[in-house]
């Protein structure tokens, strides 16, 4: 399981919400550039980029930062927000990041996602978020009645790199990552998980961990982080000495 820091840019600043409610932010840098250098210095094998503005306005809006990372650091990242057609998912693509999220789109236009993880195998992950078990859609502000899982199982055979799956509540409120939910997720499922959400201290990576077996491949993690409840290298060394495995079911 790999450990993911985020870098959430809004207006061009690195920043956490609250279960992701725009008006509820903490900016914790005005250079995501150097935070995301940060993470890669540390040992970190992938970040997470979100342009939560490009979530709430549908289209990319900070790609001045988002040029900034793929200039500072050679780790690969993969990038989320506002990526709701084929141009925008090219664009970034060819621009060096290297898997783009897709979450509104995956279920506004699927049909679209699948071609797009065709044409770009491994490189597509679909972001499902989770309220109460429904996926919401447009930078989390609009509920569906679409089943999380039923949502993921559409995705399944279509070369999908992952599914990012958050639980909204917990998001940015350090109260613990919803383990039981993410059993579920990961179990129903044959693609690869992220899990997302609730990630305070090192004890909920080490509950995370025994998930490895389910097909949890890692945890993003970001205002834990920030705000200094979690040592990455500490989560880090742990995650790569693992842990005993508790599901019911293992990959081969």
């Amino acid at each position: 399981m790999i450990i993911i820091p985020a870098v959430d840019i809004k207006n061009g600043k690195c920043v956490r919400l609250v279960q992701g409610r725009k008006e509820d932010e903490t900016v914790f840098s005005d250079d995501p550039a150097a935070m995301a250098q940060k993470w890669a210095r540390a040992g970190a094998e992938l970040i997470h980029v979100i342009d939560l503005d490009g979530a709430f306005e549908k289209s990319p809006q900070n790609l001045d930062a988002i040029k900034g990372i793929l200039k500072t650091i050679d780790i690969p990242i993969q990038l989320g927000g506002g990526i709701r057609d084929e141009q925008t998912a090219h664009m970034f693509l060819s621009m060096g990041v290297q898997k783009v999220i897709i979450g509104t789109a995956a279920i506004k236009n699927p049909a679209w996602v699948v071609r797009t993880a065709d044409q770009y195998p491994g490189r597509v992950v679909v972001g499902i978020d989770a309220r109460n078990g429904l996926a919401a859609i447009e930078g989390w502000t609009e509920n569906t009645q679409i089943k999380a899982i039923e949502l993921a199982k559409r995705f399944e055979n279509c070369g999908i790199a992952a599914i990012n799956f958050t639980d909204i509540q917990r998001d940015g409120m350090q109260t613990g990552p919803n383990i039981a939910e993410t059993r579920k997720f990961a179990e129903a499922i044959d693609i690869p998980v992220v899990a997302s959400g609730g990630v305070a201290t090192i004890k909920d990576i080490q509950n995370l961990l025994p998930l490895e077996t389910c097909g949890v491949i890692g945890v993003i993690t970001g205002k834990a982080l920030y705000s200094g409840t979690l040592d990455f290298k500490e989560s880090l060394a742990l995650a790569r000495s693992n842990g005993e495995p508790l599901c019911r079911t293992s990959r081969n």
